[in-house]
């Protein structure tokens, strides 16, 4: 019997093989993260488009530490924190 693997992206932005699937996809070109199911991302790859560059996270932390940030279509909430942060850091 043979054990599905799932490739995701580590903290370093190296992939890895996980028994486990992501949680969370992601656009690496674009550095966003959002849900498996954003309608943003379900329209790109229907179109064709989008898939070469995704990649998957276990978490939302690891797809922090690697540098990408939240979408503001599936994740509203935190992508307005994301962008207050933005704007301390700035001042």
């Amino acid at each position: 019997m043979t054990r599905k693997t799932y490739t995701l992206l580590g903290a370093d932005r190296v992939p890895y093989d996980s028994p486990t699937s992501g949680t969370l996809g992601g656009h690496r070109k674009g550095r966003i993260y959002g849900r498996l199911d954003c309608p943003t991302a379900l329209r790109a790859i229907a179109k064709g488009g989008y898939v070469t560059q995704r990649v998957f996270f276990a978490d939302e932390a690891t797809a922090i530490a690697a540098g990408f940030r939240p979408c503001a279509v599936c994740l509203p909430q935190e992508y307005a924190a994301w962008r207050r942060a933005g704007e301390r850091c700035v001042s």
